[in-house]
């Protein structure tokens, strides 16, 4: 499968298609909904996508992985990173030793995906090193920038837009946002062991919670009531920001269409299963089952499969 997805691709040189298989590993590991959902575009696009995943992944492996690093080691890393990726990408040097940055750097080439989107991520996840709050939505809309936003626009490029990219763009980063939304919601329990907060304190302090009582809840394995009306109301701000974003799936190439689609579907879904367990979100994950995982696939790939007829690239 995969040999015919860099075929499709037209990634010919061996050690290059060695590190897109690198990616592709690593995206069907840890971002298992997201994999499932890469299943529905062309195999041209599926190479490109592995790239970008595996890219910001490794990224956030250097912030969050729980081990001995400290602060200092881990932005080292981060910056070394930078470094390497700035290098291949403007100075088109090669990154031989890093398979990940070869293949992203391949994929940001071939797809015209500037630097500013990378190091604006970059600046994001340094962030992740110092700051562990965020005193208003101001202050987080500028974390999510950089962390998520960019991500949908480093896609758009891959994913292809029926009209100018740039209108296609609003819509792109709010989906990115929502997903990011949708993960602070579901990760307060983990984000809390990391010492970070992802949810704006002077919105949790109208319902009177601060990290304090956060903690309380996570010790005590439940929420209370003040705690529950203040997830609720995220809640509702993020179905408000998928609601923002589902526009932007008629403005893709139609190629493209099932697999956003049923990212959207699945990811949302999350949302649906937190307000299901009554916001009990500590000591248990939200997740969308694999029946349920493999439906939404099963009919995206009908649609996916009709897409490729009409365009005749089935």
């Amino acid at each position: 499968m995969i040999s015919s997805e860099l075929d499709a691709a037209g990634v010919t040189e061996p050690s290059l298609r060695e590190a897109y298989r690198q990616c592709r590993d690593v995206n069907a590991a840890h971002g298992k909904t997201f994999f499932l959902a890469t299943r529905l575009l062309t195999p041209r696009q599926r190479p490109a996508v592995h790239a970008l995943y595996g890219f910001a992944r490794g990224a956030d492996d250097i912030l969050d992985q729980f081990d001995d690093r400290d602060v200092e080691q881990r932005a080292d890393e981060l910056q070394q990173l930078s470094k390497k990726l700035f290098a291949g990408l403007v100075q088109d040097e090669p990154c031989d030793d890093n398979p990940t940055l070869t293949a992203v750097v391949d994929t940001a080439r071939k797809y015209d995906i500037s630097w500013d989107l990378f190091d604006d991520f970059l600046a994001s996840m340094r962030m992740d090193l110092t700051v562990t709050d965020y005193p208003d939505r101001k202050s987080l809309e500028q974390y999510m920038y950089g962390s998520a936003e960019v991500i949908g626009l480093q896609m758009l490029p891959v994913l292809g837009t029926v009209g100018p990219r740039e209108e296609a763009a609003p819509y792109a980063a709010a989906l990115g946002k929502a997903f990011q939304l949708t993960n602070f919601l579901r990760d307060v329990d983990e984000d809390l062991r990391r010492g970070r907060v992802y949810l704006p304190a002077d919105e949790l302090a109208a319902h009177g919670v601060d990290r304090d009582r956060l903690l309380w809840c996570q010790r005590e394995g439940r929420v209370d009531d003040r705690v529950r009306a203040a997830l609720a109301e995220q809640h509702a701000i993020t179905r408000g920001v998928y609601e923002q974003a589902r526009p932007g799936i008629d403005v893709l190439a139609a190629c493209s269409r099932p697999c956003v689609a049923a990212a959207l579907t699945l990811y949302s879904e999350i949302l649906d299963r937190i307000e299901t367990i009554d916001f009990e979100i500590f000591g248990r994950r939200a997740t969308v089952g694999k029946p349920r995982r493999l439906a939404v696939a099963v009919a995206g790939l009908g649609k996916a499969w009709a897409s490729r007829v009409r365009s005749g690239s089935a």
